[in-house]
């Protein structure tokens, strides 16, 4: 019923790990670290941009490896999301989670760009800025909470992750597949109970 995908499934887990992880040491550490050191909000502002900027290409990386993993098992495990009960629902729900990761990553990176320039002390940086002004206290407020969206909705994906490896325990999946075809044949009998192997009672040879 189940095959190995070790390199598929280690792209996925490995670039999830990596998203999950940095971002949430990148909320935690990196932003507190800025508040700490920076002497003011514009400073702490360009701390925290300059670190997320070094992240960026890895964390880019990571999240690509997540998704030629994740696509490479979605299609390995087409049938049994097509057969098996429960499994299309909690892959559609990786699925809306998947995309709200990466919306939320990639509207955080736009948003650290343009705190990062608005406030690098850099001439280049300020005439770019000026073309396109932004309310730094409002997007510092809007990239906090994102910031904070991601690591949790990535964290969400680990979770349907863990929900994925327990359904494709080869009992989950024949219950799955029958309650699936019961669903489809009303009249089909239920799945019949299977019964334990009989173990012999060696307790009447004891002395």
């Amino acid at each position: 019923m189940s095959q190995r995908n070790t390199f598929l499934r280690s792209l996925h887990d490995l670039g999830l790990a990596a998203w999950f992880g940095g971002s949430l040491m990148g909320a935690v550490g990196l932003n507190g670290a800025a508040r700490a050191e920076g002497a003011t909000q514009a400073s702490a502002a360009r701390l925290a941009s300059s670190g997320w900027a070094m992240w960026a290409p890895v964390n880019a990386a990571a999240v690509g490896t997540h998704l030629v993993g994740s696509s490479g098992l979605l299609a390995a495990n087409a049938a049994r999301v097509a057969t098996q009960q429960g499994v299309g629902a909690s892959t559609l729900a990786k699925t809306v989670l998947t995309g709200a990761a990466l919306a939320a990553t990639a509207y955080s990176r736009v948003l650290g760009k343009k705190i990062e320039l608005a406030s690098s002390g850099d001439p280049e940086d300020a005439e770019k800025a000026a073309r396109h002004p932004v309310d730094t206290d409002k997007a510092q407020r809007q990239l906090t909470v994102l910031q904070w969206a991601v690591p949790a909705l990535t964290g969400g994906l680990l979770i349907l992750n863990a929900l994925h490896g327990e359904q494709q325990r080869p009992e989950e999946q024949e219950r799955g597949m029958w309650q699936r075809a019961m669903s489809k044949t009303p009249h089909m009998p239920p799945m019949p109970h299977m019964s334990m192997p009989s173990v012999p009672d060696w307790r009447w040879m004891q002395h």
